[in-house]
């Protein structure tokens, strides 16, 4: 077995080691793949699933919502997990897991084993995810070749999000609803049988003190209450005791989580981090993007199918424009951002969404594809890909190797925090301005308001990437803040 190592201070010999850098990153991205198709795949199998479950409409909701509040709330955890206890280890721990619970999923016989399954399917993605891309990270130095790897490693998101869609269209009519689940189980196996010789072992360098148990309890209750509010807002409403109570809850526990991280010896997120601009611009930025990507991938749906009648396969084929451009997005954006630096590429592709949003918010009721959806996917696609490769190399950029794991949560919990309030804002929205009697017309009215929502989530985004991802010195801590990732070095790259 490979030995653990820091991968902030490889020797040659250590270097020469590792097997091929793209290999990895291919087995990363098909990891992230498998988990975002499990994701996606269920909403187009969930009609079928609840009516042979005899599931109500509430309870086949938290078939989606289980994984979504396990997933979001422990991803911070997760990261930090890999971090102590060795990156590729949680990430076969994670692999196995999504195994085990996809294989239960596919055999559930009522709708309690189902739920249960998602929700320890949730835990599996709050493990593989972070770590995946903690390890992406370990393998790739700064510079040129990591941003091309996360441009992948975005790009992948975009369409294993639509691919699942079609997945789960496809196997649901063909073959029932239980293989949206079984594939799950070849592609894990491959992944375990793959990950141990190409993917190596490593770890934040041992530090004193224990393990932060407090800080792990609060910041995932906090999480969890959060994203617990987020879904159920939309039915139970924004003002309702049960939503303002979540809400209070998790403010209250982030403020202990706060309190609890500047006494610890060991904090699962060290104050320092949250002191670094880049890193906090490039997160509340992927949340804007995740709310308008999340937002606008619904809000579309809805209107394509609804609206203007095309079946759920279909209409995911012609939806795929979108994330085929996002794919082609991010690595034109990473080219940039290594030359230009991560803001002005952030700002142009939050320009580029607000556009798309736009445009997709002057739908008619008599609408077709082309006229009225085709241009605005066009350019919401690109600046989507290319938004979410600048802000994750913002976000990720000059990490110090013990916290990579903590910091690759955070980035993924900002994608997922955004997309679940996003998806909550805008069905909130649209509900609010669909008139009765809620025909094609006043169905129209209220899913125009959802795009323009979509719109005012990537301007807001646009603000606090002016804001914070501005160009600055380093400071005398070691804290960089310069919006320019740091050039690609030939000495530094890995063989591959």
């Amino acid at each position: 077995m490979t030995r653990s190592r820091s991968f902030g201070a490889r020797s040659a010999a250590d270097t020469a080691a590792i097997p091929s850098s793209w290999a990895a990153l291919v087995l990363l991205c098909a990891a992230n793949f498998a988990v975002l198709l499990d994701s996606q795949s269920v909403i187009l199998a969930l009609p079928t699933l609840a009516r042979d479950l005899q599931m109500s409409a509430g309870e086949a909701q938290w078939v989606l919502s289980a994984k979504l509040v396990t997933f979001g709330g422990l991803l911070i955890l997760g990261g930090r997990a890999a971090d102590r206890l060795g990156r590729r280890r949680i990430f076969l721990i994670g692999t196995a897991t999504f195994l085990v619970s996809s294989a239960v999923c596919g055999l559930a016989w009522n709708g309690g084993v189902i739920i249960a399954a998602r929700a320890v399917s949730g835990v599996s993605a709050a493990l593989m995810v972070p770590t995946a891309l903690s390890i992406l990270l370990a393998v790739f130095p700064e510079g040129r070749r990591r941003n091309m790897a996360l441009a992948g490693w975005a790009g992948i998101g975009g369409i294993g999000a639509t691919a699942g869609l079609l997945v789960g269209g496809l196997l649901t009519e063909s073959l029932g609803w239980q293989w949206v689940f079984f594939i799950n189980v070849p592609l894990a196996l491959i992944v375990l049988a793959s990950a141990p010789v190409l993917l190596p072992e490593s770890r934040a360098a041992r530090q004193p003190g224990s393990y932060d148990v407090a800080g792990a309890v609060t910041s995932t209750a906090a999480l969890v209450a959060l994203i617990l509010a987020v879904v159920r807002a939309p039915a139970a409403g924004w003002t309702s005791a049960s939503t303002l109570g979540l809400v209070v809850a998790a403010a209250a526990l982030l403020g202990v989580f706060a309190v609890v991280e500047r006494r610890s010896s060991a904090p699962l997120v060290p104050p320092t981090l949250l002191r670094r601009p880049a890193l906090v611009g490039g997160n509340l930025v992927t949340v804007t993007m995740g709310m308008a990507a999340f937002g606008l991938s619904v809000t579309i749906s809805m209107y394509g199918q609804v609206v203007l009648g095309y079946g759920p396969l279909r209409f995911g084929v012609l939806q795929s424009v979108m994330p085929t451009l996002a794919f082609v997005g991010a690595y034109v954006g990473q080219a940039v951002v290594t030359r230009i630096g991560f803001r002005p590429v952030v700002a142009a592709c939050l320009v580029l969404m607000a556009a798309g949003s736009l445009l997709l918010s002057r739908v008619p009721v008599e609408g077709s594809y082309v006229q009225d959806i085709l241009w605005g996917l066009v350019v919401f696609g690109p600046g989507l890909g290319a938004g979410t490769a600048a802000a994750s190399v913002a976000a990720l950029s000059r990490v110090p190797e013990r916290d990579s794991g903590v910091v690759s949560g955070l980035n993924v919990a900002s994608l997922q925090v955004g997309g679940a309030l996003g998806v909550a804002v805008v069905t909130s929205v649209t509900a609010s301005f669909t008139a009765a009697p809620g025909g094609p017309a006043e169905m129209t009215a209220g899913l125009r308001a959802g795009f323009l929502a979509c719109a005012v989530f990537v301007l807001v985004g646009l603000v606090l990437g002016l804001l914070l991802l501005r160009r600055s010195a380093s400071t005398s801590d070691g804290r960089e803040t310069a919006d320019r990732p740091p050039a690609s070095r030939p000495e530094a790259a890995l063989p591959g």
